[in-house]
Order: structure tokens, then sequence, then C-alpha cells
């Protein structure tokens, strides 16, 4: 029985509609999604910038006509939700125009549509089962963690990144003051050369 109880999880996970993705966003350009909604559909939008810049982008959704349903500029996260008024294609775009040279990433969570139930007389009068109450409860569960991991990965790609980033401006500081030191040292021994070389002279113009 407890197999079965997965099995329908494992299924109704594969039949929520949604999509999840890691972008590039060069500088100086702007990227769109596109999806296709039937009237009165919900749909969230979850957005972040895990590299780049100041961590911050221009976002807009537009419905079917054009008219603007969200729009934030410089935001480093953000989330939306909206039920959709008409059927057609609904717009996501995200912006880095404003930047002349800082390269984005962008992680981007698209889910639409209502949850169906998860067993399929849920919404029966009668009291759920043990067992039934138990699939509901590793459900609620599952996406506790799911959406927990998703907030993990997003933090230690921001974190590795900017680690790296440090790292790149760490070496290259200290390989330029390698170079300053090498420079000073080179000076200070020519000026010295050039006072024994100034009283060598001296002395030969005084014999």
């Amino acid at each position: 029985m407890i197999r079965s109880g997965l099995l329908v999880i494992i299924l109704y996970s594969a039949l929520i509609s949604g999509t999840e993705l890691t972008f590039e966003l060069p500088d100086n350009e702007k990227q769109c999604f596109y999806e296709d909604l039937e009237e009165g559909v919900k749909f969230e939008i979850d957005f972040q910038v895990i590299a780049g810049g100041n961590y911050d982008v221009d976002c807009f959704v537009t419905d079917p006509l054009g008219n603007t349903l969200y729009e934030e500029r410089k935001k480093q996260y953000d989330s939306f939700t909206h039920t959709t008024a008409l059927k057609g294609v609904y717009k996501v775009c995200f912006s880095n125009e404003f930047s002349t040279f800082s390269h984005k990433t962008v992680y981007l969570d698209f889910r639409a549509g209502e949850e169906t139930p998860l067993l399929p007389d849920m919404n029966r009068a009668t009291a759920l089962t043990q067992m039934e109450s138990a699939c509901l409860s590793i459900h609620e569960i599952l996406k506790v963690v799911s959406d927990t991991q998703t907030w993990y990965r997003l933090r230690e790609a921001q974190d590795r990144i900017r680690a790296e980033d440090l790292n790149d401006r760490v070496s290259f500081w200290s390989g330029g003051e390698t170079l300053i030191l090498f420079l000073v040292s080179l000076g200070q021994v020519l000026i010295l050369k050039s006072f024994f070389s100034e009283k060598k002279a001296n002395v030969a113009t005084s014999t």
C-alpha cells in the first residue's frame, strides 16, 4: 500500500505544469519567454539574479493585449502571482539594457494552473483514510523539501560565483602589487647604481 501511495505522488508531481530554468542575460540585451494560457488560469513567477553586476534586472509581464501586469526595475529577486482574464500568449521579459558591461545570470520559476487533487476522490464528503492522510502529509513535506533545496541551490550558486569573483580580484591585485614591487626595486637599484657611477666619474675628473 505504501508503494502505491508513493507512486501516486510521483505521478502527481509529473503532471504539475511549470518551467524552471537558469539563463544568461548579456549586457544591453533583453530576453522574453512566452506562455499560451487559457482564461482563468492562475500563474506564479519567481525570479532571482544569481550572478553579475549588482545582482539586479528589470522584469516585465504583459497580457495578450500588451497590457502591463507587472513591472519592476533593478530587482534582485521577486515573486508575482496573477489569474488570467484573457486567453492568449502571456509574455515575461527580463531586461539588462541599463547595464553597459555586466553580464547577468537569472533563475526563473514559472508555474501555471491550479493544483489538482492528489487523490481522485479527495473531495468526497467522507473523511480521509489513514493511508490518504499519510500520502497528503508526505506530499506537503516533499513540496517544502523541494522549495528548500531550490533555495539552497540558488544560494550556493550565488555564493560560489561571488567567491570566484573575489578570488579573481585578489589574484589580480596580488599580481599588480608584485609588478609594482618589482618596478620599485628595479628603480632603487638603478638609482643606487647612478650614485656610484657619478662618484667614479668625479674621481676620474679630479685625477
